[in-house]
């Protein structure tokens, strides 16, 4: 099976986190950390910052390492490396994403995770949460 290595921004404000909802492929409609590929030459962080950018118009910064998702898909096994970041310019325009929405550690569960994504979510409640205290 074939390995995806991607990237993962849980872009941070103050006690909320951006999701967006996927715009096309076989996973369109579900809901997930905005990211993509790593290409070759680059670190995670610099992929991260990329991807935001071409996707979101955005410029972030890449401050903490959360955790790397493995998660099989039926067609490829996916490898995902989380990083909160927080935005520094830009408006979050939705260049590919269908939708998308802030969502604090109160309603996170309410959203329709892709399968690997939601791997991720008790990670992303306990970082809001400790935010909060």
């Amino acid at each position: 099976m074939k390995t995806i290595q991607v990237v993962a921004a849980v872009i941070r404000d103050g006690n909320r986190v951006f999701t967006t909802q996927r715009g096309y492929g076989d996973l369109k409609g579900g809901w997930e950390f905005p990211g993509g590929k790593i290409e070759q030459g680059e670190t995670p962080q610099q992929a991260l910052v990329r991807e935001i950018e071409e996707e979101l118009d955005t410029e972030i910064k890449v401050e903490r390492y959360i955790d790397t998702i493995e998660y099989d898909y039926p067609t490829f096994h996916l490898s995902m490396q989380c990083f909160w970041c927080r935005v520094i310019e830009g408006n979050l325009v939705l260049k590919e994403a269908e939708d998308a929405k802030w969502v604090t550690a109160a309603d996170i569960d309410c959203v329709d995770w892709l399968p690997a994504d939601r791997l991720l979510i008790r990670q992303v409640k306990e970082g809001l949460q400790q935010s909060e205290e």
